[in-house]
């Protein structure tokens, strides 16, 4: 755990914190059972006593009462506090995983042809000047009514965001996953159960008078859904497909992709969430990014798959693999889908366990892989789908979702 800690660039003395919390709360919780136990035994010898015996026992019996108490409100503090050092930990990470911070990620695959927008003999147009011709994206109307990093999907735009989430349920459905609209409102202990207060918590919206939170992905609603259960190990794996709005208050982003819709503060997602034997966990992670890949494949969109570094990680995740999308008007990759393996940390706190023939029961392991985050992959079709004229092309698997349109043409904005 230190060495984990140290490779996500993360304070080691937490995990000696820990331990010293972890003795205090041993310690109290048998200094209140042998006192509970020293209650019990006064207890039987009292009816018994006559006399000057008895009074004294029941003043014993007064002393152990107030004893016992103190020691079981000690006992309660220590735990609490052994729990509360416990969370501000993050999950261990895979010892494959590369050390370091952002630009520090190992490059595993390549995948499709960057286009030559040079030898097509025009100039590439970014999203948001095609999007605003085609009638699709308006930023200025967002801003005016919601302020910076807010827009309308308007027209084909909205019809476009509609294809994509239907197609990508439908694939993931044809893959297994049970689709689910999941509450976008959730209590605190889903959230810390998740992992998303701790490191993340600035970037997560609470609403104070009501003790909700409002979720960034629908990671965090199909990780509680079975929050204090008990699941026989036949079932596994349960997979389910979440299609929900996420809220991200993007703190410390400022300056930041501030033009058009790729960083935004709300946007619809699709996302795939597994739960597994701890055993299957990792073959399931590249499962999930075999799922993505194929997506991307079929949106005919050239993209990179990396290995994320050790202190680019969330605080959940003990591995983290990014397929990100070439962006041609950026010159760069972006990141588009994650799939991370998260191992027993979030089912060890929202106390969800298999139960087994063998092993009796044990917590089970959780994984999450985004599938279609749609603002982006928006960004991602205009930009690389683009035609000199201002049209864009549609992917053939978008076609039956679009009522069979090949073509997003500026007419659409009329």
């Amino acid at each position: 755990m230190r060495a984990s800690q140290r490779a996500r660039g993360e304070d080691v003395a937490a995990v000696d914190a820990l331990l010293t919390a972890d003795e205090r709360r041993r310690s109290s919780a048998s200094r209140f059972d042998e006192l509970r136990a020293e209650q019990r035994q006064l207890g039987k010898r009292v009816p018994r006593a006559e006399g000057e015996e008895k009074a004294a026992l029941l003043r014993k019996a007064a002393e152990l009462a107030a004893a016992v108490k103190a020691a079981d409100a000690a006992r309660d503090e220590a735990a609490a506090d052994a729990q509360r050092h416990l969370l501000a930990l993050g999950n261990l990470v895979h010892p494959d995983v590369p050390v370091g911070g952002e630009e520090d990620f190992a490059l595993l695959e390549t995948h499709g042809t960057v286009r030559d927008f040079a030898a097509e003999g025009f100039t590439p147009r970014d999203h948001l000047e095609l999007g605003q011709a085609l009638g699709a994206i308006d930023t200025e109307r967002g801003a005016k009514v919601s302020g910076s990093r807010f827009y309308y999907l308007t027209g084909i735009g909205a019809l476009l965001e509609l294809a994509l989430v239907n197609a990508a349920i439908a694939r993931a459905t044809e893959a297994g996953f049970v689709p689910m609209l999941t509450p976008a409102l959730v209590k605190p202990r889903a959230m810390e159960g998740t992992g998303f207060l701790g490191q993340a918590a600035q970037d997560v919206y609470h609403l104070e008078k009501d003790d909700f939170y409002l979720v960034g992905t629908s990671e965090v609603p199909l990780a509680a859904y079975h929050m204090d259960e008990i699941i026989p190990a036949e079932q596994l794996p349960l997979r389910y497909a979440g299609f929900s709005p996420c809220f991200r208050r993007e703190a410390g982003t400022y300056g930041k992709d501030t033009k058009g819709i790729f960083r935004v503060h709300q946007f619809d997602k699709v996302e795939m969430f597994s739960y597994v034997a701890p055993d299957e966990a990792e073959a399931e992670h590249r499962r999930l990014l075999e799922w993505e890949k194929e997506w991307l494949t079929a949106l005919e969109l050239p993209f990179r798959v990396i290995d994320v570094a050790s202190g680019d990680l969330g605080a959940s995740a003990s591995r983290k693999f990014d397929c990100e999308a070439w962006i041609p008007t950026q010159g760069r990759y972006r990141e588009l889908t994650s799939a991370s393996n998260c191992l027993e940390f979030q089912a060890r706190r929202l106390q969800i366990r298999m139960r087994t023939k063998d092993k009796g029961i044990r917590p089970l392991a959780t994984l999450n892989g985004t599938l279609c985050a749609v603002p982006r992959t928006i960004v991602a079709l205009l930009e690389n789908h683009q035609l000199a004229d201002g049209s864009v092309r549609v992917p053939e698997v978008l076609r039956p979702y679009l009522g069979g349109r090949e073509l997003l043409t500026p007419a659409d904005a009329r």
